[in-house]
């Protein structure tokens, strides 16, 4: 994930298809996008009744970039490379190498305090590099998925991100700190949709439409203990094939969660908070009548895409519906013609 200070986003609420792109602009206004929300990088830090902490720093994302390459690499040159042949690992170092330079260097660096949603003000705290802080209204929030294509020897591949942006409340500020954006590398599309339902939804449907992975900040088992609950736990919801197929193929060999959760536990064991007073009094709960409500434009945009998502389930029901209908009769008798005594 990355942040960027300086330029602003589209606002308008529609898919922009070029060539090799594409754009789809979520917000404003924040209506739904018709997918579930799903947090994909694990950006919940906090979830509670009053505010949502989403964190920019996600150094497992990029552990699961490298990690997969640089293994490949490595499968690769021990079998097909003879000797040492510079070329190729020099190709490899520059692929791999660089990437994981700027990892370490991450590492040590302090970790940036989260973004804040309070679900009850209908506000986003927005905390700057200098320390300050913005406070921006949630209904002025801007988001936007992207995905870029690139054609290769391989193939297609595609890769994108959600932006969200905001626009600094000071009129009277200079130029380059009018705007400020995150972006979550996190594919773009459905994906990115459903990274961004994740704060849409907290916002105006509640804490419940959003379920999140903030248990993982508890360390007190270690690495090994932990991974087997996560194990178990996925053994229990998916099956045991798909459980070791992923938590074990995958996890282990492919993405290395164990050195993601090393990791972790010394750079998000708690993750940072907001320790300005002045933030602290505003995430304190508010009276139900104290609460902010929602723009009526917001309001009848929402009531307008509420109906336009339920036509579409209708027409998709309808096709699927139509699909079936037009299958062959099934041979087989509806009762088996085997003896039951």
């Amino acid at each position: 994930m990355s942040s960027t200070q300086g330029g602003t986003m589209n606002n308008k609420s529609h898919t922009h298809k070029r060539l090799f792109s594409r754009e789809n602009y979520l917000a404003p206004p924040a209506i739904s996008t018709g997918q579930p929300p799903k947090d994909v990088l694990n950006t919940i830090w906090r979830k509670n009744d009053v505010y949502l902490d989403i964190g920019e720093y996600s150094i497992g994302s990029a552990v699961m970039v490298i990690w997969p390459v640089l293994m490949l690499s490595l499968l690769i040159g021990w079998y097909t490379v003879e000797g040492w042949d510079l070329l190729y690992w020099g190709g490899v170092s520059g692929i791999c190498g660089i990437p994981i330079l700027l990892t370490l260097y991450g590492l040590t660096q302090p970790v940036p305090p989260p973004t804040r949603f309070n679900r009850q003000r209908r506000e986003v705290c927005v905390p700057q590099k200098d320390g300050s802080y913005w406070i921006v209204p949630w209904e002025q929030v801007e988001a936007q998925a992207v995905a870029m294509d690139s054609i290769g020897q391989h193939g297609k591949t595609t890769q994108g991100l959600l932006v969200v942006g905001f626009t600094n409340p000071d009129q009277n500020a200079d130029e380059v700190d009018k705007h400020y954006s995150i972006g979550f590398s996190c594919g773009g599309g459905t994906t990115a949709m459903r990274l961004w339902e994740c704060m849409r939804s907290y916002m105006e449907i509640g804490p419940d439409a959003v379920s999140d992975n903030t248990h993982r900040f508890n360390r007190s088992k270690g690495i090994w203990a932990t991974y087997m609950d996560d194990v178990i736990e996925a053994g229990n919801r998916k099956g045991w094939f798909l459980a070791l197929l992923w938590e074990g193929f995958c996890g282990l060999i492919v993405f290395n969660t164990l050195l993601i959760d090393l990791i972790e536990r010394k750079k998000l064991s708690p993750p940072p908070d907001l320790t300005d007073p002045a933030i602290i009094e505003w995430s304190k709960p508010l009276p139900l009548d104290q609460w902010a409500k929602r723009s009526p434009e917001l309001e009848q945009a929402i009531a307008d895409r509420e109906i336009e998502l339920a036509e579409e389930r209708a027409i998709k029901e309808a096709a699927e519906a139509a699909a079936r209908a037009a299958l062959p009769p099934d041979p087989r008798p509806a009762k088996s013609n085997w003896p039951t005594d």
